[in-house]
């Protein structure tokens, strides 16, 4: 790091990922700082730097000696996993400032030796006590996938059978019997029974009512008069519910029957032409139901406005993807169990092509990665009437 670099980042000012230090003593209470720059974005400690005055204050040789063996012993012994981190020494101003960088952890949740969580909320930190925040840092490390989490209150029982069945023949073209396994032991095998619980991707495919347990994970669809959401009459308003197939077949039936159809050249007595990308839709709809926050106990919304539709997923894009790299093909990898079902019961791609062929059938397509509302919102303008 340059002296001009640091400079920048100090009249800047603390931040969710930068924070100044006069100086420090105690191992634990430094430990739980970067615990929760590890379990949010990652960030930089300038040590040496007034946090009041942003005044570069300086250390000493024996100050960075001692803060070096501070630091390693804070990150490796007062951090559950241990945290790797990088320091470096920069002369700002004729004065000694330690740089101690924090990335973003790739074992989240992190906790101090205490077992406490902490996360930063703005220039400070606070300690995570809520369950779904917990399951949330636990799907962005390496440990649990939410669509693999068990619903408890499922059993076997609560499985269309003839619907399992019908993707294990599509997916293997032999019904599992031939292959010497009994039901139960097909269940295991593609993960929908894991340890004697069902998975929740796996009811979310195959349970016979999958909103009688998980009711918020539906979708709600409302047609409004005008443009606001605000409006209290509607063209048409329904919750859909089933299986993850069922939302999007009645999914797409709803965005059919509240958008226009074009002659577009074809026979006069034919329905006509969606006018917004049938293809580019269908993408969207798959990639709502497929990649979207299962932590989040929420509903997808579809959306139909005079000017515009709305595509309302829960949860913002994960780890560090951003908005600009999912047009050029770059996957979301969430659930990586849903996409294996996907595969074999809808017309799903996978491999990241998704969003880009979306793209390529409907340019004007506005994607809205909203990180402090924790949502992914799609905007597709409706033409013109003439």
């Amino acid at each position: 790091m340059s002296e001009e670099f640091i400079k920048e980042l100090i009249s800047k000012g603390e931040t969710t990922t930068i924070q100044f230090k006069l100086n420090i003593s105690n191992e634990l209470s430094i430990a739980q700082e970067m615990v929760a720059f590890a379990n949010t974005r990652g960030g930089t400690i300038l040590i040496g730097v007034d946090d009041k005055t942003w005044e570069v204050i300086g250390l000493s040789d024996s100050d960075i000696r001692r803060l070096t063996n501070l630091l390693v012993n804070a990150s490796s012994e007062h951090i559950k996993p241990p945290l790797f981190i990088e320091t470096e020494t920069i002369i700002v101003n004729t004065r000694k400032v330690m740089a101690v960088v924090v990335p973003e952890g790739n074992d989240k949740p992190y906790k101090d030796k205490d077992g406490i969580i902490f996360l930063k909320n703005g220039a400070n930190k606070r300690k995570v006590i809520n369950n779904e925040e917990i399951l949330r840092l636990l799907s962005k490390g390496k440990h649990l996938f939410a669509d693999e989490l068990p619903v408890n209150q499922a059993t076997v029982l609560d499985i269309n059978k003839e619907k399992f069945d019908d993707f294990f023949l599509r997916e293997f073209k032999v019904e599992y019997e031939k292959l010497g396994l009994s039901y139960e032991e097909a269940l295991r095998a593609k993960r929908v029974l894991k340890d004697g619980r069902i998975s929740l991707a796996g009811f979310l495919f195959f349970g016979k009512s999958p909103q009688n347990i998980k009711p918020a994970f539906c979708i709600k669809c409302v047609a409004f008069y005008g443009n606001s959401l605000g409006g209290s009459e509607y063209r048409d308003s329904r919750d859909i519910t089933g299986t993850i197939p069922v939302l999007y077949e009645e999914g797409m039936a709803f965005f059919k029957r509240n958008l226009l159809h074009t002659q577009q050249g074809q026979n006069f007595n034919s329905q006509g032409i969606l006018e917004i990308s049938e293809i580019a839709l269908q993408e969207l709809l798959e990639n709502a139901l497929i990649h979207r926050d299962y932590i989040k106990n929420s509903p997808i919304r579809l959306m139909v406005f005079d000017n515009r539709i709305e595509i309302i997923s829960p949860g913002s894009l994960p780890n560090s993807l951003v908005v600009e790299e999912l047009r050029y093909g770059n996957p979301v990898v969430r659930n990586n169990l849903m996409v294996s079902y996907a595969i074999h019961t809808l017309p799903y791609r996978g491999l990241g092509s998704g969003l880009k062929r979306a793209y390529e059938h409907q340019a004007d397509i506005e994607l809205i990665n909203d990180a402090d509302g924790e949502q992914f919102k799609v905007i597709i303008p409706r033409p013109e009437k003439k």
